[in-house]
């Protein structure tokens, strides 16, 4: 296990789910699950290079020097073997594709996980074998996707890189969400969660991994927006929808989840985490000082304005995370909220308004990522996108869906504050488009 492990030290740091960039792992065994007699072991392992601890779930596989897929080699094993990443080896995915639509138990309660096929209908079930393909561009996570053999639908399994505690938000509420009927989400198809016990001694559980019905061929909103604005096209219907089916799901997450009425307390944690989010863009974005003053006033303002009940929400919503389907219109996707705020937060009840300004705020960057000479043309799309998007989701929600427009203006401002210390340390280009939403949103006298 310590060459395994030394190995790992090497391996992870290079991968897009890792999520310490920059310092060296610090890696123990959580847990060891044998999958198989030929080398499939699915491991936990702590690592103790940032605080608190992060947990990750790497899938390993032993195979013979050669036979490895580019870019799934990991390092050495036993003579003339290798251990290698098993997301791409059909000894790991047969068992996953079996847990997420069949069930099945690996270990004890105390110490094992057990797959839980959430498709009661025989006749929706997917086929009973299937051949996977691990998605591109996945950042925080692994999803793969399965394509069953002969007739069946296809399905969408993300394997949670990053463990915690408790059930993942991303399989509570899109579960929920689909079990009461929901079509502005994917059909639940199955989950895995796991048992492990932590370094004090305690068992704990988990989600590992959440399969979805896969919709083929479509695109997500951003891309379908951005084509749109390049060719000039009405948006206004298509942004009214988005906004109704936004709304719809706030309506539904808060008919399925508790609310709780905002007090004090509440007020000053949101308040304190835009204050302490403008302290860090004052320091790495100079062009902000001249509007600190108003941005600060536009906080107080939000502050004491009416807030809406505090209610489960999708928590990192924007274009990138709805699909447009031939079948459910569009369709939400990703609920895990942010990923580098500690799961705890996300599984609390926040401000709806949240994602409302996620959303105006993913419009925005459609003006700056589509050409345009003077950006009028581009401008006045995306301003009516957005107006529409709000008409949408207020008609759903109720007038006061949307929340106060001080409180609106406010959460738009701190995303908006966000993206510039974002831009500035990873995209200097792109860093005019939160700029000028800022000059919009707190004007100078």
């Amino acid at each position: 296990m310590g060459d395994l492990l030394e190995s790992l030290a090497f391996w992870m740091p290079r991968q897009r789910w890792y999520g310490t960039k920059g310092r060296d792992p610090r890696l123990t065994v959580v847990a060891d699950w044998p999958l198989d007699d030929a080398g499939a072991r699915l491991l936990l392992v702590r690592d103790e290079a940032v605080q608190p601890a992060i947990v990750y779930q790497v899938p390993v596989v032993r195979r013979s020097e050669g036979s490895v897929p580019p870019g799934s080699l990991i390092g050495p094993a036993a003579e003339g073997q290798v251990w290698a990443d098993a997301t791409t080896d059909p000894a790991f995915t047969d068992l996953l594709y079996g847990w997420v639509t069949v069930g099945g138990e690996v270990g004890t309660a105390q110490d094992g996980f057990i797959g839980i096929a959430l498709v009661t209908d025989p006749a929706d079930a997917p086929a009973p074998r299937a051949t996977a393909r691990v998605l591109s561009g996945e950042q925080s996570n692994t999803s793969l996707i399965f394509r069953p053999e002969g007739e069946g639908r296809p399905v969408i399994c993300k394997l949670f890189r990053q463990v915690n505690p408790g059930i993942n938000p991303d399989v509570e509420l899109q579960s929920a969400l689909a079990a009461g009927g929901a079509a502005f989400v994917p059909a639940a198809i199955g989950e895995v969660r796991g048992t492990w016990v932590t370094p004090e001694g305690v068992p704990v559980s988990g989600s590992l991994a959440f399969a979805q019905e896969f919709f083929e061929g479509v695109e997500d909103a951003w891309r379908v927006a951005l084509d749109a604005a390049a060719a000039g096209e009405d948006f206004a219907a298509r942004a009214h929808a988005l906004g109704a089916s936004v709304a719809g799901m706030h309506v539904a997450l808060a008919r399925q989840f508790p609310t709780v009425e905002p007090d004090q307390a509440d007020r000053a944690a949101v308040v304190g985490a835009w204050e302490r989010r403008l302290a860090i863009a004052l320091a790495e974005v100079p062009a902000l000082a001249p509007y600190a003053e108003r941005i600060r006033a536009v906080y107080a303002a939000a502050a004491t304005a009416p807030w809406p009940a505090l209610q489960r929400v999708h928590g990192d919503l924007h274009l990138g995370q709805v699909l447009d389907t031939a079948s459910n219109g569009w369709v939400l996707l990703d609920f895990e909220g942010e990923p580098l705020r500690p799961i705890s937060e996300r599984l609390r009840p926040d401000v709806a308004v949240r994602d409302v300004a996620g959303m105006l705020r993913s419009f925005d960057y459609v003006s700056g990522a589509v050409a345009d000479d003077d950006g009028a043309a581009v401008r006045a799309w995306v301003i009516a996108a957005q107006q529409a998007f709000l008409s949408g989701y207020r008609e759903t929600a109720g007038a006061a869906g949307a929340g106060d427009d001080a409180l609106l203006a406010a959460f738009e401002l701190d995303k908006a504050v966000y993206e510039a210390i974002y831009e500035t340390r990873n995209r200097p280009d792109w860093v005019g488009i939160p700029l000028a939403a800022i000059g919009r949103l707190a004007p100078l006298d």
